[in-house]
């Protein structure tokens, strides 16, 4: 991912460069000074009208680098702002806990859930603890121990999806990464609770689909969700990872792309700019859409989730080509 400095990609830093001359004018200004006023105004529209011109054309890469941000929020990030009384449940009581999947339980909006979801790191000791969001099988498998405990006890689950993939090392597969994706697969698909999922941030191949088998499906704007990453996708077809680009375009990999092919049910818009650049608003458009989510399933039997839930995968790969892009809001 080409960055800018702080953090920031390359193609925000023209964005960012004018938002802090106007911070520092801000600050430096006496209110009492016309001339100062009238320059805030001059670059605060001049601001809003480049970052209308940059995010309303965002390449399909564009996109995979923003879900790749480094400044985006996390599964915790979102979980410390919707959920009151979060407790986290490690383990997965036969190897290790992996502290690339977070998962426990909570009040969303006054309604017991169990929340479990990929979780990146920000510094590098966090990522290397966090194994950068790739988990191991002991990290399905716990989160597999928990979402059983939710069908067990009657609690809706919600799933946060952030993760290049699946962790490819020889110890993963010693100890049964396969079955272990497998495994999450089948059981999620006969769970007796509502699951809502939503790709936050990068949903890659079987290891964001192993928390993917949900009856309502949602994407933030910028997120993107692939059977493998554009660099992947890049070194096969062309044997040159140079060519992610190229390979984003043809994997069709962007919410409004899924959407249209119905692998998900609605996009989530974003704050300007990014969910990065606000993440408290960006939070609270994922709650209200959990929140509507959770109460069209509420009195829904958990004989009818199950049904409904076959259904809606067996649905998969039909194809439309008048599907029209919907955002969450009018879902």
């Amino acid at each position: 991912m080409s960055q800018g400095t702080g953090g920031w990609l390359d193609f925000e830093r023209p964005l960012v460069e004018l938002e802090r001359k106007i911070e520092e004018l801000r600050d430096f200004a006496d209110g009492e000074r016309l001339e100062f006023r009238d320059e805030l105004t001059r670059l605060e529209s001049k601001a809003a009208k480049l970052r209308r011109e940059i995010f309303s054309g965002l390449t399909r890469w564009q996109r995979v680098q923003l879900s790749r941000h480094p400044r985006r929020p996390y599964t915790l990030d979102y979980i410390h702002h919707l959920v009151d009384g979060f407790l986290e449940l490690r383990g997965d009581r036969g190897f290790a806990d992996d502290g690339a999947i977070v998962g426990g339980i909570g009040l969303f909006r006054n309604r017991k859930v169990l929340l479990v979801g990929h979780q990146k790191g920000r510094d590098l000791k966090e990522k290397l603890a966090r194994n950068f969001g790739m988990p191991h099988p002991e990290g399905y498998r716990k989160a597999l121990r928990l979402m059983k405990l939710a069908g067990r006890f009657g609690r809706p689950i919600v799933s946060l999806i952030d993760t290049p993939g699946a962790h490819p090392g020889v110890g993963a597969e010693e100890r049964g990464q396969s079955e272990a994706i497998a495994r999450n697969l089948m059981v999620m698909s006969r769970l007796p609770v509502p699951i809502v999922g939503v790709v936050i941030g990068e949903g890659g191949s079987g290891g964001a689909l192993a928390l993917g088998v949900c009856d309502r499906v949602y994407m933030m704007e910028n997120a993107v969700y692939s059977v493998i990453s554009p660099e992947g996708c890049a070194a096969i077809l062309w044997g040159d990872r140079a060519y992610a680009e190229k390979a984003a375009e043809a994997l069709r990999l962007t919410a409004p792309d899924l959407l249209s092919l119905g692998v998900i049910d609605a996009v989530i818009p974003e704050p300007a700019g990014g969910a990065h650049r606000d993440p408290g608003t960006a939070a609270e458009a994922v709650g209200e859409v959990l929140e509507r989510a959770l109460d069209e399933m509420e009195d829904v039997s958990p004989e009818s989730l199950i049904e409904q839930r076959l259904e809606k995968y067996s649905r998969m790969g039909e194809f439309r080509g008048d599907a029209t892009p919907r955002s969450a809001e009018g879902s």
